[in-house]
């Protein structure tokens, strides 16, 4: 068989294929039940930007709530951390946790691939998600020789 027919044909049924897809695809809506505006690459407007964004705040509270929200997708239910499309640190029977400044200042600033949260948990939530891990999955620091950390820890650590 001619090789260029060997790679054509491939690709022509998988375009096929997609064209067929998308016709059997109803039409999407817009949040007011009209027919969606053509297809465009998400450049927000202020106004969408300001929706996409949301108010920032993360509402849970308690360390269990916190971790399990915004820590445990990356660093695993159990804290055991993973590598795949980066690299996670395990929080199990982790001794870096064992003086709450630490945790506070990644929580708070974030580091390598790890965003910063300090701008959408506030002190008390920061503290009891630092508790929580030190105190959790193996660890046994919180009633160590540094105890637990506090909101007032966390904001003397703010920049």
């Amino acid at each position: 068989m001619n090789p260029i027919k060997t790679t054509i044909l491939p690709f022509a049924l998988l375009v096929a294929g997609i064209a067929a897809a998308q016709q059997e695809q109803p039409p999407v809506e817009n949040p007011a039940g009209e027919p969606a505006s053509e297809f465009r690459t998400f450049d927000p407007t202020a106004e969408e930007f300001e929706n996409f964004r949301g108010d920032g705040d993360i509402p849970h509270e308690g360390g269990e709530a916190v971790y399990n929200a915004v820590c445990a997708g990356c660093h695993m239910p159990e804290g055991q951390g993973a590598i795949g499309a980066g690299k996670y640190p395990a929080l199990a029977d982790n001794e870096r946790l064992e003086a709450p400044g630490y945790p506070i200042y990644i929580v708070v600033n974030g580091q390598a691939g790890m965003p910063p949260f300090g701008s959408l948990l506030d002190d008390q939530q920061v503290a009891d998600v630092v508790n929580y891990v030190r105190s959790h999955f193996g660890n046994d620091f919180v009633d160590g020789e540094f105890g637990e950390a506090t909101a007032e820890d966390v904001s003397a650590a703010r920049p």
